[in-house]
Formats: structure tokens, C-alpha cells, sequence
């Protein structure tokens, strides 16, 4: 099993949302968070005041997904979040060790 961490720009969750259920993904965990990268933030002007704003807001998804899944998911993940433009995002794949559901106490991709 893989965790899929993916960084996205926050107008690009409901086409990724839509991609992860046509690959019956049973689900994700979406977080509002803010940082940055190569673009180190943008100038915004208010009230005639330039403010650096450092942090841009992003949204981070987290699925866990069996071994035989994991390049389809990054795959449509990667084609809905992508606009061309600097600040896109990135994804992450880490390994799992175990996965266990509280409810049932079932274990390993049964728990997925």
C-alpha cells in the first residue's frame, strides 16, 4: 500500500475529486493548507498599499491506495491539477506499513 499526498492549486479539488471516483476511489482526505515554492509568494495591492503576501493557499489530498492502483491515481492526479503554470503543485507517494479500521478492526487493503 502507498499514501498519495498530492499539493494542489484550490480551484483544481472538484476535477481531481471527480477523476479519484472514476477510479473507484473510496476515499481522500482534503486539508486547506498555505505555503509556497518556487514562486515564493505574489504582490497584491490594497487600498493602494503593496503587501508581499509570502504564503498562497493550496489544498493538500491524501489517499491511501493499494500498490496496483497507486500510478493510475497519480496519473489522473497529475492531468486534473495540471494548468502549465508555475505553482501547480506536487505530489508525494510514501509506502505504508499497516492500515488498521478503528470500527471493525480490519486490517491491510480490507481496511482501505
Amino acid at each position: 500500500m502507498k499514501k498519495i499526498e498530492a499539493i494542489i492549486q484550490p480551484f483544481k479539488l472538484e476535477p481531481v475529486k471527480e477523476a479519484l471516483h472514476g477510479l473507484s476511489v473510496q476515499g481522500m482526505t482534503v486539508t486547506e493548507v498555505k505555503g509556497f515554492g518556487r514562486q515564493k509568494g505574489i504582490r497584491e495591492v490594497y487600498r493602494g498599499m503593496e503587501y508581499q503576501v509570502d504564503f498562497l493557499p493550496k489544498v493538500k489530498i491524501e489517499v491511501v491506495a493499494p500498490d496496483d492502483k497507486v500510478k493510475a491515481i497519480v496519473e489522473a492526479i497529475t492531468a486534473k491539477a495540471r494548468t502549465g503554470r508555475i505553482g501547480d503543485g506536487k505530489i508525494f507517494v510514501y509506502p505504508v506499513a499497516e492500515v488498521i479500521r478503528i470500527r471493525t478492526g480490519e486490517t491491510g487493503d480490507a481496511a482501505v
